[in-house]
This record gives C-alpha cells, sequence and structure tokens, in this order.
C-alpha cells in the first residue's frame, strides 16, 4: 500500500509519496488583475505572467482551516491526473493539522478524507510531531527536545520527551511569516514605493534579502552609514513581468551609491528593513504584540540566548536542517516507514464502525 505524506500548511503544502521527493506547492488559489475572470490552483501560479497584483484565495484563516471549498480544488488537483494521479482505495495518507486543532475541523477532515475521497486509511497528526520524530530518529540517544516551528499565521514551541508532546509546555505565538510579509510591505509602502497590493513580489523580496542579526544594535548603526561604508545596503530589481519575470539582488560591485541608475530597473533600496523585519520573531512587542519572545529560528542567535538562560552544567545544541521548510514531513516520510504505523492508522473500516470517536482516540499524538 502507497503512502502519501501531506503537510497541509496555511501557505503552502508539502507533499509526496513516502519513497518519493517532497513538492512544495502553494496551498491556495490565485486570481491576477489581468485575469480576474480565470481562477488558478495551486502550481497553476506558473501559468500567471503577470502575478504583479495577485489576488489570494486561502482555505486557512489565522491559522485555521475554514475555507474547505477553496481546500477541496488543491487537494482535488494535489490528488489528480495532474500531479500524484493518487488511488485512494489503496493509499493511506499522513496529514498535518494546527497543535489544539477545533474539533469541528477535525471532524469535517475526517469526514472529507474518509467519506469523499475514501482513503484506505490516515494519521492526522501536527508538524512538532513528525518534526521530533525526524528529529529522535536521527538523534536516538537523545530523551528531549524542542522544536519551534514558525509557520504562516504563528510560531509553536513545543517541548518532546521520548517522542511524546509535553502538552502543559506549548506556547503559542501569533507572529509568522505572514506577518512579516505585511510589516515590510507597510515599510516599503512608507518609506519608498506604495506596494500594498504586492504581496507576491514582496514575499519573494523578504525570502531573498531578510536575514536575523546576530548584532542588531552593530548592524543598525552600519545601516545608517553613507555610501560604501554601508555594507547592509541591498540594492534589489523589482521584476516587471516582461524582460524580468522574478526580481533578484544586485551584486554589491554592480549597486549605484550615487545617483541613479541609467539601466531603468525599478529598484528597493533595503538597509535596516531586512534584519528589522525578521527581528518581530524576537521582540513582538516591537510592534504591539505583548507576548513571550521564544520563538527563535537561527542557530548562532538561538544558542547564544539559551546558553544565558540555561544552568551551566547542562548542554545546549540547536540543530537547524538543511531544508526547514521540508523537514516535517521528512518526519512523515520516516514514520511511514516505522513498525507500527499501521497501529497508529485509522482505517476506513473503523472509521465507519466507530466514526470520529476513533479518530480522536488514536490522533491524541
Amino acid at each position: 500500500m502507497a503512502t502519501l505524506v501531506l503537510d497541509n500548511g496555511a501557505y503552502t503544502a508539502k507533499i509526496g509519496y513516502s519513497q518519493e521527493k517532497v513538492s512544495v506547492i502553494p496551498n491556495c488559489q490565485f486570481r491576477s488583475k489581468t485575469s480576474r475572470l480565470k481562477t488558478f490552483t495551486a502550481n497553476q501560479l506558473d501559468e500567471i505572467k503577470d502575478p504583479s497584483g495577485l489576488f489570494y484565495i486561502l482555505p486557512f484563516q489565522k491559522g485555521y482551516l475554514v475555507n474547505w471549498d477553496v481546500q477541496r480544488k488543491v487537494w482535488d488537483h494535489l490528488f489528480g491526473k495532474e500531479m500524484f494521479k493518487v488511488e485512494f482505495a489503496d493509499t493511506s495518507i499522513i496529514i498535518t493539522e494546527p497543535y489544539f486543532n477545533f474539533t469541528s475541523i477535525q471532524e469535517s477532515m475526517n469526514e472529507i478524507l474518509f467519506e469523499e475521497y475514501q482513503f484506505q486509511s490516515a494519521l492526522r497528526t501536527n508538524t512538532g510531531f513528525l518534526s521530533a520524530h525526524h528529529y529522535f530518529h536521527n538523534k536516538p540517544s537523545e530523551l528531549c527536545c524542542l522544536v519551534v516551528d514558525t509557520g504562516f499565521s504563528f510560531t509553536h514551541i513545543s517541548p518532546y520527551c521520548r517522542s511524546r508532546k509535553m502538552k502543559e509546555g506549548i506556547r503559542r505565538i501569533n507572529v509568522g511569516g505572514k506577518l512579516l510579509t505585511n510589516h515590510l510591505k507597510e515599510i516599503i509602502s512608507y518609506r519608498q514605493l506604495h506596494v500594498m497590493d504586492e504581496t507576491h513580489v514582496i514575499n519573494q523580496v523578504k525570502e531573498d534579502v531578510c536575514y536575523v542579526s546576530q548584532q542588531f544594535y552593530m548592524d543598525m548603526e552600519i545601516a545608517q552609514m553613507k555610501g560604501e561604508e554601508n555594507t547592509v545596503m541591498r540594492d534589489y530589481v523589482l521584476p516587471d513581468f516582461s524582460s524580468i519575470k522574478k526580481g533578484f539582488c544586485k551584486p554589491r560591485e554592480e549597486m549605484v551609491f550615487s545617483g541613479k541608475y541609467k539601466t531603468g530597473e525599478q529598484i528597493l533600496r533595503l538597509a535596516n528593513e531586512r534584519f528589522a523585519v525578521p527581528e518581530i520573531l524576537f521582540h513582538p512587542s516591537d510592534i504591539g504584540i505583548q507576548e513571550m519572545a521564544d520563538c527563535i529560528w537561527f542557530r548562532e542567535r538561538l544558542e547564544a540566548e539559551l546558553r544565558s538562560l540555561v544552568p551551566a552544567h547542562l548542554p545546549v545544541s540547536v540543530l537547524l536542517p538543511a531544508n526547514p521548510i521540508c523537514y516535517s514531513w521528512e518526519g512523515g516520510k520516516l514514520l511511514a516507514h516505522h513498525p507500527d504505523y499501521d497501529e497508529m492508522v485509522v482505517t476506513r473500516e473503523e472509521y465507519e464502525e466507530n466514526g470520529h470517536c476513533i479518530c480522536e482516540e488514536k490522533f491524541d499524538i
């Protein structure tokens, strides 16, 4: 029997069979300003000639799956002939959900997986469990770990001991990738160019040029310097979707520090924005979010801050995955081959006989 692993994120879906490689695909639908009558689904984004002013139709709101019509269309596309050609009667699925998900959403997902798609079996879990499983698989001598999972809508900090989550220790902070992108849009719109409708473009800018500062105040001083002394400053060439399909950072040696470019390219000049936006992960209070800032995802910064808090006799080790976006999916891939996997899943026959209660009983991991 094949096992399909679906890390169903609020921004991207990481999906693939347990014997194959992962695909990262937008988990939403789109409309563009040039093709308002047509709706594009998932990886059909590549068919849009001009993604400027792109309108997103998301199945998730504030981190929870609420628009089932959109989610069904995305799943129909992913499971269908164009993508993974799923044979539902002979396929088991591992699918993720948020921590402390609402019962009504869980039951809707059970019904869709078993009654509409009719998967042979299913395991509904969260990305923290899959990440912890991946970690303990690679480091079997370790007893405990702390999973910091920064997603689209919020960040979870989850302790695991002997592969079991410690529910009382889980914390959530309402800071995620969406908030960082929106904050960057606001800063750029105030300082340089109105980009409030350019979510797709500015999200790419964020991923290309932003970074976590190791010395925030030192970098802030450098960002205030003039000319070539400002080693933080970068010029980002915005796409025109004609000759430039995707934005990019100008090489340092091609930057013009005084005067204007003669190439006609539309340029964003970014300095302290590069590190001030990710700093929200450490200090949400900077934008009025009064919450603990434990969600730190850069290895050196995390080690330094943890070392100052942890007793000296205890070791501190931080693992930053080579591909953090797919780390939990890889955990699901490993879980699919675990000898106890068949005991973890709920089969369609069990669901038809026992209903939602069997899912509630088995999926509490």
